[in-house]
């Protein structure tokens, strides 16, 4: 089963950093820890930043905070049964 609560803060943690606002995915990229690689992790859920892009629209850019930002992400893999 997966935390919500925890994966919120995985992606928070990983784009909290980022020089909002942002216009478009790829200018999240520099905030993660390890880049296109970084992972979030919650019981059976598992998926990079790189899938978590390929998998979702990305969101509704730009953004001019991270809550916005996972929240969006969040509500679409709730959506496409990610979740």
């Amino acid at each position: 089963m997966v935390d919500e609560a925890e994966l919120r803060e995985q992606l928070t943690d990983a784009f909290e950093d980022a020089d909002y606002p942002v216009s478009g995915p790829m200018e999240l990229v520099p905030a993660l820890p390890d880049g296109p690689s970084t992972t979030f992790e919650s019981g059976e859920f598992s998926m990079t930043a790189m899938e978590l892009n390929a998998k979702t629209s990305g969101g509704e850019f730009p953004y001019d905070d991270v809550e916005t930002l996972v929240d969006d992400l969040l509500a679409e893999l709730r959506e496409r049964g990610e979740l």
